[in-house]
C-alpha cells in the first residue's frame, strides 16, 4: 500500500482524469497512483487492499528531496541518506523539517552531491554518520563526533534496524579545487527495519552482475534507483537491472533532473518497466509517501 501526495509519470505525462483514477482527484487526496503497467493505473484503498497490507504497523514513510537525498521514517526512527541540501537546486523543502528527529545519516560515497550536508546535520542533531571507513575518518577530521564505519559486505545492527553495505559501480572522492581526496569505494546501502520492509538505496552505479547476489542475500523490497545517465545508469538500463536482478515491490527513481547534464524525466525508466510487476512510484519532491 502506498499513501501520500505523489504522482506517477507515464511516458512523460502525468496521469489525468482519463486514467482509472486521477491523481488530482479531490476525493482521494491521500492516495498516489501506482504504476502496474502504462495502461493500468489504480489508487489503493482499504476496500481493495489485502487485509495484511491494511493499516500496517510496520509502515515506512519515504521522502525524496531531489537528486539522491532521501529520508526514511519507520517505527519511531528517522534516517537520512545522501543529504545533499545546500547547493541542490531540486531541494525546495524546509531544512529544519527535513532534519527534525534524524538520528542516523547514511552516505553512499564521497562525492559532494551525496555527502552533502551530513557534517552540519550530524552536529545539529547529534546524529551518527554511517558510511565507509574512509569517509567516516575524513569527516571525523573535520569535527564529526559520532560515526559508525563499515564497508562492502558488512552489516551493523542498531536499535530497531540494521544497515548493510553493498558494492556499487562508480567512483568516490572529494574535490577541493584541483585536488582530489580518494574516499574509499562507492557503495549502496540497505536499511532493514525489524519486522518491516527493507530499502535498497543503490547509490550511484551502473548495472553489474553481482546485483543478483544482492537480491539473493538481502532480498530488498523497495529500491531507490539512479536513472539520470552520464554518471549512473540511464533509465532503460536501470529498468533492465530492476527486471533482471531484483524482485522489488516498489521502485523510486532518483539522480535525475537535478542538473542539465542529467536526464530530466523518468520516462525511459517507466517505459522499461511497462511489463514488470514492480510498481514505479515518482513522488513529488519533499512529499512524504508511505510504502
Amino acid at each position: 500500500m502506498l499513501k501520500g501526495r505523489s504522482k506517477v509519470l507515464v511516458c512523460g505525462q502525468a496521469a489525468t482524469q482519463d486514467n482509472t483514477t486521477a491523481l488530482d482527484n479531490p476525493s482521494t487526496p491521500d492516495h498516489p497512483a501506482i504504476l502496474d503497467t502504462p495502461s493500468t493505473l489504480k489508487t489503493p484503498s482499504t476496500r481493495d487492499t489485502p487485509p495484511h497490507r491494511t493499516m500496517r504497523s510496520d509502515m515506512m514513510h519515504i521522502t525524496w528531496y531531489g537528486h539522491s537525498a532521501f529520508r526514511l521514517d519507520f517505527a519511531g526512527k528517522s534516517v537520512l541518506i545522501d543529504p545533499f541540501f545546500t547547493g541542490n537546486p531540486a531541494f525546495t523543502s524546509d531544512r529544519a523539517q527535513a532534519i527534525k528527529g534524524v538520528s542516523h545519516i547514511l552516505i553512499t560515497h564521497g562525492h559532494g552531491d551525496h555527502v552533502g550536508d551530513a557534517l552540519a546535520i550530524a552536529a545539529e542533531n547529534d546524529a551518527t554518520v554511517i558510511s565507509n571507513y574512509e569517509i567516516c575518518v575524513w569527516l571525523a577530521a573535520q569535527g564529526l563526533k559520532k560515526y559508525d564505519p563499515m564497508n562492502s559486505g558488512g552489516t551493523i545492527h542498531l536499535d530497531g534496524f540494521a544497515v548493510s553495505m553493498v558494492k556499487a559501480d562508480h567512483s568516490s572522492a572529494h574535490f577541493d579545487g584541483a585536488n582530489g581526496v580518494p574516499l574509499g569505494n562507492p557503495n549502496g546501502v540497505i536499511v532493514k527495519p525489524e519486522g518491516g520492509q527493507s530499502v535498497y538505496h543503490m547509490g550511484d552505479t551502473d548495472i553489474f552482475g553481482d546485483m543478483a547476489l544482492i537480491q539473493e542475500i538481502h532480498q530488498p523490497q523497495i529500491g531507490l534507483v539512479p536513472i539520470g545517465d552520464r554518471f549512473t545508469m540511464g533509465g532503460a538500463v536501470a529498468a533492465l537491472a530492476v527486471k533482471r536482478y531484483f524482485a522489488f515491490e516498489t521502485v523510486i527513481p532518483c539522480h535525475y533532473g537535478t542538473f542539465g547534464l542529467l536526464d530530466q524525466t523518468p520516462d525511459h525508466f517507466i517505459a522499461g518497466l511497462k511489463d514488470s510487476k514492480t510498481k514505479v512510484l515518482v513522488p513529488e519532491k519533499g512529499q512524504k509517501v508511505a510504502v
